[in-house]
């Protein structure tokens, strides 16, 4: 039994270890090429009413709340919302927006954990359009790096980016 519990706690050392060894910081980040100029692409996203019509996670909780406040579009324009279980809440504010090139956003998370984070959409034209890049940054406290020994978050909010980006493209190409 002294075995036992000795074994259990030397291996829960080295779980905390692991995790407390993990980077302070994370990115997470997805691209694409989108068939139509940035002037285009740039006020879907620069506007939080159009999201409902590409982003991945409008549609999870269909009796989601959301509130906009704020400028109408762009530079204090700031979206929340509180839905179930599997969107939880938070809220978002357009910090700068320099057109057709580049979005910034103070991303808030309230439920089901909190986290203060920034959003990123990047405008790179191509012979064959626009390369968009969405990417998600922040510090990573050490619950975080304790559960990224679990679940791939990259992985995770990266498909949902994927998703989204997808959807943009019909969007904008359509």
């Amino acid at each position: 039994m002294l075995i036992a519990l000795a074994v259990l706690i030397i291996a829960l050392g080295i779980v905390l270890a692991i995790a407390a060894g993990r980077p302070d910081r994370f990115r997470i980040e997805r691209a694409t090429t989108i068939g139509a100029p940035p002037e285009s692409i740039f006020p879907l996203i620069a506007d939080f009413h159009r999201w409902r019509t590409w982003s991945p996670y409008e549609d999870r909780d269909p009796a989601m709340q959301r509130t906009y406040n704020g400028a109408p579009n762009g530079p204090g324009a700031i979206y929340a919302w509180d839905g179930n279980k599997q969107i939880g809440s938070g809220r978002m504010e357009i910090t700068e927006a320099t057109p057709s090139t580049r979005i910034a956003i103070k991303l808030e998370f309230f439920k089901p954990f909190k986290a203060n984070n920034t959003a990123e959409f990047s405008f790179e034209p191509t012979t064959t359009g626009t390369r968009v890049t969405w990417a998600m940054h922040g510090t990573s406290p050490f619950m975080s790096k304790l559960m990224g020994l679990v679940f791939d978050m990259d992985k995770l909010v990266g498909k949902d980016f994927e998703v989204g980006l997808q959807k943009l493209k019909v969007l904008a190409e359509g």
